[in-house]
């Protein structure tokens, strides 16, 4: 089972930004694990980063074609004005898992993404993105 696993804007500089907030994970080191982590649920994963969402976009377009099965996101900087990224999310029939480091109700953000997810999980750091997975393989396990 294929999954895109779409890093939104400002993920690139994991580790280093907001320390306080993220932790010091680097995307080497979270793109290590969300493989590893990955193998337990038989899942293929393609990680994407990107700053742009019209790039996101084409992106999901293109693994919708190609018969990826799940999309898991932390859409991050996209999450505030990101419709033309939500509509493309509601356009594909793979399951939304999205993922977010921080609470962010408690940082009182809202995603706009979030009403066309399957799943949220947000809160628990790199562990969100294991959690996330684990929700991506019941999803597609699941279907029906």
């Amino acid at each position: 089972m294929k999954v895109l696993v779409i890093q939104g804007a400002n993920m690139e500089f994991l580790g280093r930004r907001q320390p306080e907030l993220y932790g010091t994970t680097t995307t080497a080191e979270l793109d290590a694990a969300m493989h590893e982590e990955a193998l337990k649920y038989g899942l293929t994963l393609d990680i994407r980063y990107t700053n742009l969402e019209g790039e996101a976009i084409g992106w999901i377009y293109e693994a919708e074609r190609g018969g990826t099965e799940g999309l898991l996101m932390n859409p991050a900087g996209f999450l505030y004005a990101g419709y033309a990224l939500r509509d493309c999310i509601k356009a594909v029939s793979m399951p939304y898992v999205e993922v977010h480091m921080t609470n962010i109700d408690k940082r009182g953000m809202h995603s706009v993404l979030a009403e066309v997810a399957d799943a949220l999980i947000t809160g628990v750091r790199v562990q969100s993105y294991m959690l996330g997975l684990a929700a991506m393989h019941h999803l597609l396990t699941n279907r029906g």
